[in-house]
């Protein structure tokens, strides 16, 4: 019974990613002039981009009636859309009223997002000290709500009384010279090696078993459940580990692992992930099937020693269909959207997002690690291996 002035809940509480204007990891540069902002960010991004993968946001002052580059698109005719294959990038031109909901979508596979703050806010922000825009800057205060960087411009030596008077942990906040190039590139990479995900283990073990007869994560191959034994690396290699369960399933036998119960129900191992994600929206889900009894900490440690966060995953190429295996997988947060959007669309195949979206694939050093067990004559054979 609810208490009386107790607010109403209406929706669901689920947990949400901490998201800014435009996505996850991004920075507001202002300060300075808008030329100034838009070279600062393309050296930046030059840096950083063989590692990472970096969006760059700004406004335009003209019009497309005014730029000649818009004249003849089918914008100007009244279309809403205009795509454009441009051979070394594509290019969408819309006619919509955007905002938050619709920017995190498209930059959501972006690890840093660089914004001009000269027209748009930012989540953190770095500001320049460039005497000429005092007077803007100090329009703007309201928008220095985590400043993360100052950047002094030549012949700045200090920081002006109007930003130590709004930041009053000023004298926190790293402060380097504009022409320290590489300082300014050193602090960005160190920022984005902050903010990789942490990795959670993902045990699927929610499957009916119809084929093996008999539920396959009890299956002792090394003297113990195989759901167990592989809970027991991944929370070697994991900050966290979870057995994933069917929403109607009860566990036969106790474990020393929390259980992650399906959300997303009917979906097989589709469903486990995007109940994962659900539950921890932030973090990499290493996610691991239990019906693989060759598997070993090895091949699943390879996946972390060459993870590319910037990918949606780093997984193994099937060495039966040479496909990707999406059940033994570090799935990046980034996924989850993607995989929602597949499903928006009608798929709930694993690894049909794999094979449609950036991943880092490695080839498996020995075939049978991933050879999975289905059926009695299955478990039968592997004894000769």
């Amino acid at each position: 019974m609810k208490k009386k002035n107790q607010p109403h809940q209406k929706h669901a509480k689920i947990k949400r990613a901490a998201l800014g204007q435009f996505g996850r990891n991004e920075y507001a540069i202002l300060g300075t002039t808008c030329g100034k902002i838009q070279q600062l960010s393309k050296e930046i991004i030059q840096a950083l981009s063989p590692d990472f993968k970096l969006a760059y946001v700004d406004a335009d002052h003209k019009s497309a009636d005014e730029a000649t580059t818009h004249s003849d698109t089918a914008i100007n005719a009244g279309a809403y859309l205009n795509y454009t294959d441009k051979i070394d990038f594509h290019r969408f031109d819309f006619k919509a009223n955007f905002d938050a909901f619709q920017f995190r979508v498209l930059f959501n596979e972006a690890d840093m997002i660089l914004i001009n703050g000269n027209h748009f806010p930012g989540r953190k922000q770095v500001v320049v000290i460039d005497p000429v825009k005092f007077e803007s800057l100090g329009r703007k205060l309201d928008r220095l709500t985590a400043v993360q960087l100052f950047i002094l411009e030549e012949g700045q030596t200090t920081i002006p009384d109007f930003l130590k008077e709004r930041l009053l942990h000023w004298a926190e906040i790293p402060v380097l010279q504009t022409q320290n190039k590489q300082g300014i590139h050193d602090f960005f990479k160190k920022e984005m090696m902050k903010s990789i995900p942490p990795v959670y283990g993902l045990v699927l073990a929610g499957g009916k078993s119809t084929r093996m007869g008999k539920d396959k994560g009890l299956i002792a191959y090394h003297g113990k459940p195989q759901r167990e034994y592989i809970a027991e690396i991944l929370a070697e290699l994991c900050n966290k580990t979870f057995l994933s369960f069917r929403s109607d399933q009860s566990p036969e036998t106790a474990s020393n692992f929390p259980i992650l119960k399906d959300s997303f129900e009917g979906l097989g191992p589709f469903g486990a992930i995007l109940s994962a994600f659900r539950e921890e929206p932030e973090v990499a889900w290493l996610v691991v099937a239990c019906d693989l009894p060759m598997l070993d900490k090895a091949t699943l440690n390879r996946l972390l020693a060459e993870r590319n966060s910037s990918k949606l995953a780093t997984c193994y190429r099937s060495p039966v269909n040479t496909f990707p295996e999406p059940l033994v997988a570090l799935w990046e947060p980034k996924a989850y959207p993607v995989a929602l959007q597949f499903l928006a669309q009608g798929y709930s195949c694993p690894r049909k997002v794999l094979i449609n979206s950036p991943v880092k694939e490695l080839e498996v050093s020995d075939g049978k690690k991933l050879l999975n067990v289905n059926t009695p004559e299955d478990m039968e054979s592997i004894k000769t291996l």
